[in-house]
């Protein structure tokens, strides 16, 4: 199964469109500067303000920017059982190696609603799923004992832990094993999570920080705990500055700063205030990234 830093990646947009030459830029952004994984049209990515051939267009765009280099696992997630599948059985026909799907959001399902959506997905398709759980956005959370049912279906291959709660990591951890691979959702919590077991992260931060990220991830894999920890240690503060607004506004004014791609944003978006600029300019600068 996939490991290490996987960039939970923004959409470029200008004029009103996708910013088809940026987006193929940052993909060799990543890949020059060792991101393990390119995670498109999630939540970072703006999906939820993609139309459905926007969405398609993207992933065959990044598939056909990776050329295979490393995996592509698109996001595809819906709280419309149906469009999830066809989103997903669209992202395998662009070539796309997984895909991430948020639990289903707004129509809160019970646990049982939960395993028989991802099932229903997973028998679908033939590439391998991450389960997306971060109960902020989708006001429900998948239990671990849910999560351990969901480890024994084929294709369901991995979790994407952003509860920002390390005894839920625990015990997804003990109750599935090796049957399900668990990735930080939350940059910050990457180490800790690593050091009880994690495979990496799908990450907001690496959009700025590749290098970093990836050698974070790489130095946990190694058992190498010190050198992760420092890492760990020195994004923190770049971490909370990218977290300042709702994500991805301070990422995608950060990429604008280093020149990467414009800031533009869809509604109900909007461009960061002016204090919360000032503090991620100078977290930025601290980094040296500016």
């Amino acid at each position: 199964m996939y490991s290490g830093s996987m960039v939970a990646l923004v959409t470029p947009f200008k004029d009103g469109g996708v910013d088809w030459q940026s987006l193929e830029g940052l993909v060799e952004f990543h890949i020059k500067n060792g991101t393990h994984g390119i995670v498109p049209c999630g939540t970072t990515g703006e999906s939820a303000t993609l139309d459905h051939n926007e969405h398609d267009e993207v992933i065959k765009a990044v598939v056909k920017a990776v050329k295979k280099r490393v995996p592509v696992i698109a996001g595809t997630g819906s709280n419309s059982t149906q469009e999830a599948i066809e989103l997903t059985i669209g992202a395998e026909r662009a070539g796309a190696d997984g895909a991430l799907l948020i639990s289903p959001y707004y129509n809160r399902p019970t646990q049982e609603g939960i395993y028989q959506h991802y099932k229903k997905v997973a028998s679908s398709v033939g590439i391998p799923l991450i389960i997306y759980n971060i109960p902020a956005r989708t006001g429900s959370k998948i239990e671990p004992e849910t999560l351990a049912r969901l480890s024994e279906v084929k294709n369901i291959a991995g979790v994407k832990e952003a509860t920002g709660s390390v005894d839920q990591a625990i015990d997804v951890l003990r109750l599935c094993g090796d049957r399900l691979a668990v990735y930080s959702g939350e940059d910050s919590l990457t180490y800790s999570l690593m050091a009880l077991g994690g495979k990496g992260v799908i990450s907001t931060v690496a959009n700025v920080t590749p290098k970093e990220m990836s050698d974070l991830t790489q130095a946990c894999l190694q058992g190498n705990w010190a050198k992760g920890r420092e890492l760990q240690f020195r994004l923190m503060p770049l971490i909370r500055a990218l977290f300042i607004e709702t994500n991805p506004i301070p990422a995608k004014t950060a990429l604008s700063i280093m020149g990467k791609c414009r800031g533009d944003l869809r509604l109900p978006l909007t461009p960061m205030s002016e204090g919360n600029l000032k503090k991620l300019r100078q977290a930025m600068t601290d980094f040296g990234l500016i």
